[in-house]
């Protein structure tokens, strides 16, 4: 599901206007321009930029038509036109463009576009997520019908050329047009044809945590020029997913996308059960207990496990136990510090039973009967090693 203006029944879309210096930047030429604003404004239209692989058709030149890729700068290299700088336009800009490019050599230039290699989309994800941060997310590349049209084109090209007895040309263009099917071939076996999706950002960001309120996800991405710039942003509730399976609000993501998960007051413990059941979210969380309990040290409990849990992956408590020292370090720089006597009753989710989170620290104190019984040992052991010394020298 794209976000179309068609789809808004589960977002809200608002404008954020770009300023008209960051636009004549991105647009180029004035013929550029020109044709950017005469080309349809679609919102949800696909943004060209380094690494896309584009398949470009002039109808009835081949010469002139093939594979081409747009370079690290922007640019994309073709016969006759040779560098043209095409980032950040739209499929169908970039088709209007290059018509008006060819007009110069071609009269009447039909010109066809079509994407047949996606770059790697790099994606910010922030908010109430496990790991904020840029992410790299590749998702699809190359289509097999593509790699279908793109022979059945060079057959028909081969053919040509050959009626016309043009042998050492024909051989080159066997050499090179093979070599682009063949590399998409070989992308095409290597990558699942899918597209990045939110489900695919929010995993690589490690997943949720306690808080985070999945029915309240936003998308902020890039407009295209024809589209009036600037940016649309979108709300999704994307715990219907989590919940129920449905897809439709699992938005393919573009490059640049910007995700937040918003936060929740209280505690989402039947959304972090129902995320653990799918692999949104890492399967277990890392904490560490201490203190007073059979077996201390760092505990790897199911996600959604409580305080008691955790104690009990430590073997439980010893006797003679004191109060319960729970210690949370939040992201936004704050701490998270509770004191409590220890109740194995409690329920989840209660103040002396928190859901826990990786990087939680449990300790269980002494009880004073046990506090004075190691402050004792503590006097009396270094005076018990002096009389052992002494005993094994005495005549």
């Amino acid at each position: 599901m794209d976000l179309k203006p068609s789809a808004l029944a589960l977002v809200t879309l608002g404008a954020i206007l770009t300023t008209s210096s960051l636009q004549a930047a991105v647009a180029g030429t004035n013929s550029r321009k020109t044709l950017i604003q005469s080309s349809r404004a679609v919102s949800d239209s696909y943004i060209l930029g380094p690494g896309d692989k584009l398949q470009i058709e002039l109808l009835g030149i081949p010469d002139l038509s093939g594979i081409f890729s747009i370079g690290p700068d922007g640019t994309v290299y073709l016969p006759r036109l040779r560098a043209l700088y095409v980032e950040g336009l739209t499929v169908e800009e970039l088709r209007y463009f290059i018509t008006d490019q060819f007009k110069t050599y071609v009269k009447q230039p039909q010109v066809y576009v079509r994407p047949v290699g996606y770059r790697a989309v790099r994606v910010y994800v922030g908010g109430e997520i496990g790991r904020p941060g840029y992410y790299m997310l590749s998702g699809s590349q190359v289509l097999e019908d593509e790699l279908n049209i793109e022979e059945s084109r060079l057959d028909s090209r081969l053919m040509d050329m050959s009626l016309n007895g043009i042998g050492a040309s024909r051989a080159r263009m066997r050499r090179s047009a093979s070599d682009d099917v063949s590399m998409l071939r070989g992308r095409t076996t290597a990558q699942p044809n899918r597209w990045p999706t939110i489900f695919d950002a929010l995993r690589a960001a490690q997943g949720v945590t306690p808080y985070s309120n999945l029915s309240q996800v936003q998308v902020t991405r890039k407009q295209p020029l024809s589209a009036g710039g600037g940016k649309v942003r979108a709300n999704v509730d994307f715990l219907k997913l989590v919940s129920s399976g449905d897809e439709g609000v699992n938005i393919r993501l573009f490059d640049g996308d910007v995700i937040s998960v918003a936060r929740s007051p209280q505690t989402m413990r039947d959304q972090l059960l129902a995320a653990s059941r799918t692999n949104l979210s890492p399967d277990f969380v890392e904490v560490f207990v201490s203190g007073r309990v059979k077996e201390p040290g760092p505990q790897s409990l199911p996600q959604g496990a409580t305080l008691n849990q955790a104690i009990a992956s430590a073997g439980g408590p010893k006797l003679l136990r004191g109060g319960i020292e729970f210690l949370r370090f939040n992201p936004d720089g704050s701490t998270d510090r509770r004191q409590f006597s220890y109740n194995p009753s409690a329920g989840a989710d209660d103040y002396k039973n928190p859901v826990l989170m990786s990087g939680d620290v449990v300790r269980i104190n002494n009880s004073l009967f046990s506090a004075g019984v190691e402050v004792f040992n503590e006097i009396t052991g270094p005076a018990v090693g002096i009389y052992s010394v002494y005993s094994l020298f005495k005549p």
